[in-house]
């Protein structure tokens, strides 16, 4: 089941949806990425508020990521993968590389703090084969 809070994420605010097939695509790109993994809003409530909160921080760190919503049905085989053991989650990843998750509904000060730590600085993005480019 999802939800209709869950489905504005694509439906309305354009956030595409991935599964094991279209993800490391979506990640193997120049700005910082955040999965969704909602999992049974029944099962979970907290996804629906995660699904209110997601887009407020995208704006609040806007230019510094940008988000997708991974399929439901590919939730259970992607999770092993970002390590992260509560539902439901937001995972931050650089490139092919996680920095970490934010499990379940935290105040807003949290939030905050956690996209601060996870989502690299320009300075942080630069890599030795950006270094060696330009010679």
């Amino acid at each position: 089941m999802s939800s209709p809070l869950i489905d504005r994420l694509s439906e309305q605010l354009g956030y595409p949806v991935l599964d094991a097939a279209t993800l490391d695509a979506f990640l193997d790109h120049d700005s910082a990425s955040v999965l969704f993994f909602s999992e049974d809003p029944a099962n979970y409530p907290e996804a629906n508020d995660v699904a209110v909160i997601l887009p407020e921080l995208m704006v609040r760190f806007a230019g510094r990521a940008r988000a997708a919503v991974i399929a439901r049905t590919a939730e259970k085989e992607l999770q092993p993968r970002f390590g992260f053991l509560q539902w439901p989650a937001l995972v931050v990843c650089d490139r092919q590389r996680c920095r970490g998750s934010i499990a379940r509904v935290r105040d807003w000060s949290e939030y905050l703090e956690e996209f601060e730590r996870l989502l690299p600085s320009a300075a942080q993005r630069i890599t030795l084969t950006d270094l060696t480019a330009g010679s």
